[in-house]
């Protein structure tokens, strides 16, 4: 199921775009509204868990570990 998120800030972010294609860089600019499906899960850092979500844009790329503070659901 896609899910719209809103993000908070600007942030990059690398995308997959295919598993033998070097990283692309994507800026993600405050406001913005992207379809995504989303893969969640906690990462243990020094600071302690953070949730995290791997996402799955429609146009077939892959961002992966980025913060759930960054966006919000607007569906």
């Amino acid at each position: 199921m896609y899910h719209t998120l809103e993000f908070h800030s600007v942030r990059n972010v690398d995308l997959e775009v295919s598993p033998t294609q070097p990283l692309e860089r994507l800026c993600i600019r405050k406001g913005t509204r992207l379809k995504a499906q989303l893969k969640p899960y906690v990462v243990e850092t020094a600071d302690g868990l953070v949730e995290t979500v791997d996402l799955f844009f429609e146009d077939g790329t892959t961002a992966r570990a980025l913060r759930f503070d960054m966006f919000s659901f607007v569906d």
